[in-house]
């Protein structure tokens, strides 16, 4: 069905005034308060910010190098990432994420590995000790970390326990880790620590971030990447 784009913008519009969605920069989200610490369904997530998180995959990409072993973790940025990654980039994979490791698994010159773990639905993330393990025996070239929040002082932190836990053990044992976050993140604070600013390599983002948060992270020699 053909529908021209200011056909859906009057209709989102309309949509909007019955209070019935938000328009957010690149979709629409639902405006029901989720209760206090709750993370936004994948789907509901998956149309928000759609174009900045396309950006930031594409900024990720560029970094990559051929003969790298890449660590993507699970959401809908890392999920961007794996399709900005060129389908003859030679190289490998490990992700905790099925919806990642379903969108390398064309590339002919890649090597995906899969984290083993409890199936969270939506987001198809693997996490429990099953993943810690996997992680911990890895020493990747590079990592990109999805993320829950990003806060000067409370540092990354996500929503779930067990997938905090796999980040700590990505960012502990990878050459360099890059957290994936949109402007919404930003001042965001989940329920589990990840790390400090200071432990991260970079930030990629589509817009320029606090002050705070970007002197936190060259403090210690972090970047930001704006896409």
């Amino acid at each position: 069905m053909s529908v021209s784009n200011e056909t859906i913008r009057r209709d989102l519009a309309v949509l909007e005034k019955r209070g019935l969605l938000s328009r957010v920069h690149g979709g629409a989200t639902s405006p029901l308060p989720l209760p206090p610490g709750e993370e936004p369904p994948f789907a509901e997530r998956a149309n928000v910010a759609s174009e900045a998180k396309e950006r930031i995959g594409k900024a990720a990409a560029l970094l990559l190098e051929p003969g790298q072993f890449v660590v993507l973790d699970v959401g809908t940025t890392a999920l961007s990432v794996a399709r900005a990654i060129p389908s003859d980039f030679r190289g490998t994979v490990a992700t905790n994420s099925l919806l990642v490791a379903i969108e390398l698994s064309n590339h002919p010159n890649l090597v995906v590995h899969v984290a083993g773990g409890r199936l969270r639905g939506g987001d198809m993330a693997l996490s429990n000790s099953n993943a810690q393990n996997f992680f911990r025996d890895l020493h990747p070239d590079i990592a990109f970390l999805g993320s829950g929040g990003i806060d000067a002082e409370a540092g990354l932190t996500d929503y779930y326990l067990e997938e905090a836990a796999a980040r700590k053990v990505i960012i502990q044992n990878s050459a360099v880790s890059y957290v994936l976050a949109d402007s919404s993140k930003f001042g965001r604070v989940a329920r589990h620590r990840v790390a400090g600013l200071q432990e991260l390599t970079g930030l990629i983002t589509e817009s320029e971030p606090p002050a705070t948060i970007r002197e936190a992270l060259e403090k210690s020699g972090g970047v930001t990447i704006i896409a």
